[in-house]
Order: C-alpha cells, then structure tokens, then sequence
C-alpha cells in the first residue's frame, strides 16, 4: 500500500478516536451532571448536552452514511444475444428490474447494526469513566463532597449515571440483536443468560460486539464488491442455472436450501431456477423428477439448456437423468457439490448392523415427517441405500457420462469435528474410520467427477463442512466465501461459453 494511502487510512483512524472520545465526554458529562454541575457552579448549563445526547443515541458519529450510498441501485445492463441461444430466456433477463433493492435493505441494516456496535463501545468507555469518577468524588478527590458527607446528591448523581448509561447500552444491545445476522440464536440466548454475571457479561459483550462488527466489515466489502462489478453482470451465464439439492431436504419457498448463494448469483447476473423435487426418494425417482423439471424449464422459456448445480445426493440424480432419461440434450454441464460420487462406506456399515425393525422404525418416522413437508411419496431407505458404497459402484458401471455434457465436481475438508454444527460435528469423526478425510458426511475420496476437480479447505482449525458449501447455516467465517465461491464458479461456466 502507497505510504499517502497508509497516511490518510491513519489520519481516518485517528478522527474517528477523537470523534468518539467526544461522543463518550457528552455522556460521560451527562451522565454525572448532578455532581459537575455544582463544580462548576452552572446547574443548567448540562441541559445543553441533551440534544447532543440524543443526536448521539440516534446515529452516533454519523460515519455508517457510505454504508447507504454504496448500496443505492444501479442501472441494469442488457444481456447480449448468443448465437444460437434461447430468445425467451435472454428477452426475459434483458427486461428483469435493475434497481437492487436488497443492497439498499442490506446497506441500512448494517448501518444500524454499525452504530448499534459504536454505541456498545461507547457505553463500555463512559460506564468506566464514570465508575472512576464516582469512587474519586466518594473519596473526596473531588471538589464536591464525599459520599458520606453529600450521600443524597451522590445517589442522585447515581441514578442518573445508571439511567444515562442503561440508555446508551440498551439502544445498542437492541439494534445488533435485531440487524445482526451473524449472533445467531446461541449468542444471543448467551447475552441474555450472562446479562447479570458479573465479569462473564463484559466477556459476552466483547465477543457481541466483536462478532457484529465483523459482519459489518465483511458485508460492506461484499457491497463494495457487487457494486464495482455490477455492470460486468460475470455471472450471466448463455444457459440459465438450475440448483438441485440434496437427500432430507426441499426447496422451501421462505427457508432456502442455497442459503445466501443464490441472491449472490443474481446481483451479478444469473437466471436462478430449482429442482422442486422430492427430499427423499431413491435416485432413479428423483431423476424422473428432474428430468420433468428440466423439459418444463427450456419449454416454458425457451433456453433450450440448462447449467445443473447439484449438491450432495443430487450430483447422483442429475448423473441418472443425463444417462438414462434423455436430459442430457437439455443440459450443457453439471457440477456436482459434495456428492458422494463412489458412495459412504458409512452408510454401508450402518445398513449393516442396524437391525431391520429399528431401520423400519426409523424410515417411518421420516416419511412421515417428510409426507408433512411437501413430500407425496417419500422413501427413507430407498434413498439411503442409494448412497452406500456398494450401490454406487453399480451406478458407476452403469450409468455412464453423456457426450456434450461437460462435468465438473468440487469437494471440501471439515478439519476440526468440533467446529460442524450437529450432527456433522458428531458423524465427521465416525465418517473419518472409513473413509478418512472428509466434509462430515462424505469421505475425500468420494468427490472427484468430471473433467475437473476442486477440493477446498479453509486455514485454521475449522474447515469446511458439508452443510457449509451450500451456506446452510449463513455463517461469515475466515478463509473461505462461499458465496464468492459460487459467484466465481459461475463466472468459469460462462467463460466457457455455458
């Protein structure tokens, strides 16, 4: 970085201390008003820091403003005729809205959640200064009286401290709790539960506003990002995306398989559409579905192709409907996710020690939960034994990769058990027995399809689990984006020309 740069950077830094230094003294001066106002010999000269006080509560510092001038909507861009593309499908992404509204939903939250952490930060800073205060005047270092000689005018000057102070937390501790994404429910229950523990409360407070002030950084940059490539539209792929996901799961409407990903994908110009098809069948049920979904999609818009996404279980059901069921002339590539391409010796080990009745047991409380979720016919078992080892290698006997299909695959590392949400965290070590390495469900080994293949890891100890490369949990964590991941993914497809 240029040293000018490293200079204006620092003289930033330094402003925004001094700034915020000023903004605690106002409440650090309103808070003991009782007691300064009788040092200073000017009882209503504090009434004047009330409207500094409230200006402060309402945005403090006012340094999150570019938070919403970086997130204003841009102009759109039309989508260049392929030759030989879908005249429908382009017609409809050249007409599709180009202001982004969720940049400008996403600018105010983290503005709030912003100033949300600057005012936590300032009632950590003026609540300390004004402890010191109190015990210095208590004792007599100050020239207004000892407690025992003014009890009544220190209990005032006290119950006003407590009120000041409880203000400026409360109006923090309120705005990350309702901006923050990343607190999840476990911090936050932990915030309220170590609320009144003295030392564990300060600890707990740290770590909020440490994790929410992360957030905001990571998602600023991520603005920053959209909007400077927004006109490149380097995710508009030729042929639009289709994401299929895996076994357990469906494509809620409200609650996203894809987590934050497919938003992404759109800001930057992708035409995004979903398998809808069954949680749990076997795979050649679930490549009938896909295969329905795929011939209503080009005929519906005229796209004629179609770029799978396939997660998990639904790499092998898109693999089935390219082979056996006639998808593979509507379909330009496949890249499987995670997909367990030579089986889980896992599964296989589990089929075979667990007795037949506790199976049965077991596979009717999922259908019937999984009936409940949308599923018409769900088959647990069936769905399972499609992913043993065994029977994923007869599949790859038999179902062979299609010409002019082109395939590629991608795998990750879950380094640490303990840092997978359950129950990863608990199958990643079992997993580990059999197959070695592996995301928490699916061994290493089991990835690589295609004719290229990535397997991913991220620094540290935590890794990348199985429920992390679909961002499952929407989870910021160091040294992988998925989200990125997918944007860049995407981008390769339509540089080769899909």
């Amino acid at each position: 970085m240029p040293a000018y740069i490293r200079r204006i950077s620092t003289g930033k830094k330094l402003l925004r201390l001094l700034v915020h230094a000023g903004e605690a003294a106002v409440i650090v001066m309103l808070a003991n008003s009782c007691t300064l106002s009788v040092m200073t010999g000017h009882p209503f000269l504090f009434l004047l820091l009330i409207p500094a006080f409230l200006w402060i509560s309402a945005a403090p510092s006012g340094m999150n403003a570019r938070l919403l001038k970086q997130s204003r909507p841009h102009a759109g861009r039309a989508v260049p005729r392929d030759a030989g593309g879908a005249r429908q499908y382009l017609a409809a992404a050249e007409t599709k809205p180009s202001p982004d509204v969720s940049a400008i939903r996403t600018g105010k939250r983290l503005c709030a959640c912003a100033n949300g952490c600057v005012l936590l930060r300032l009632f950590l800073l003026s609540t300390a200064v004004s402890v010191l205060y109190s015990v210095a005047g208590w004792l007599g270092y100050l020239p207004c009286g000892t407690l025992t000689q003014m009890p009544g005018r220190w209990i005032a000057n006290t119950m006003i401290a407590v009120l000041v102070e409880s203000a400026v937390f409360w109006n923090g501790i309120i705005r990350i709790y309702l901006t923050s994404e990343q607190l999840g429910i476990r911090w936050r229950v932990i915030g309220i539960v170590c609320g009144l523990i003295p030392v564990a409360h300060l600890i707990v407070l740290g770590i909020l506003i440490r994790t929410a002030e992360a957030e905001v950084a990571f998602e600023h940059e991520k603005l920053l990002l959209n909007e400077k490539r927004s006109g490149e539209r380097i995710c508009a792929t030729r042929y639009p995306l289709l994401l299929v996901h895996g076994v357990f799961f469906r494509d809620f409407r409200y609650l996203n398989y894809w987590g934050r990903i497919p938003k992404e994908l759109e800001k930057n110009g992708a035409v995004i559409y979903y398998g809808n098809h069954q949680s749990a069948a076997p795979v050649s049920g679930s490549a009938e579905e896909l295969t329905a979904r795929i011939r209503q999609i080009t005929k519906e818009t005229g796209c004629e192709k179609v770029n799978i996404i396939a997660h998990s279980k639904g790499g092998l059901d898109s693999r089935y409907a390219l082979a056996r069921l006639g998808a593979d002339s509507m379909v330009a590539s496949l890249t499987t996710i995670n997909t367990p391409h030579r089986g889980c010796e896992f599964a296989d080990y589990l089929l075979g020690k667990i007795p037949a009745k506790q199976q049965e047991m077991v596979a009717a409380t999922y259908n019937a939960a999984l009936r409940r979720l949308g599923d018409t016919n769900p088959d647990f078992l069936a769905a399972v034994r499609d992913l043993t080892a065994e029977a994923c290698r007869r599949f790859n006997e038999e179902v062979p990769d299609t010409p002019g299909v082109w395939y590629q695959s991608t795998g990750s590392k879950l380094t640490t058990a303990g840092n997978g949400r359950f129950p990863l965290n608990f199958t990643c070590r079992l997993v580990h027995y059999f197959d070695g390495v592996n995301d928490g469900l699916v061994g290493e080994p089991s990835f690589p399809w295609g004719e290229s293949y990535r397997f991913l890891t991220a620094g540290g100890k935590r890794g990348i689990s199985h429920g992390d490369m679909i961002d499952m949990n929407r989870e910021n964590f160091d040294g992988f984006d998925v989200r990125e991941f997918y944007v860049q993914l995407v981008h390769d497809l339509k540089k080769r020309g899909y």
